[in-house]
């Protein structure tokens, strides 16, 4: 597993959490913040994932 999957991850976790903090708090600019390090995270995490299927069809004969 490619380490940008990983990082994807927990961008995501991160960024969901800051979501969340920011509706409960009514603070729109945490709000913001957490849906673009959401969205951040699955970017790096397809890379990730195309990063690993690369790596897996050149191991294939």
């Amino acid at each position: 597993m490619d380490k940008d999957r990983i990082e994807g991850a927990a961008r995501q976790a991160k960024g969901a959490i800051k979501e969340a903090v920011g509706k409960v708090t009514g603070d729109a600019r945490t709000e913001a913040e957490g849906k673009a390090e959401k969205a951040a995270g699955k970017v790096q995490n397809a890379i990730g994932g195309a990063k690993d299927a690369a790596r897996d069809a050149l191991k294939r004969p």
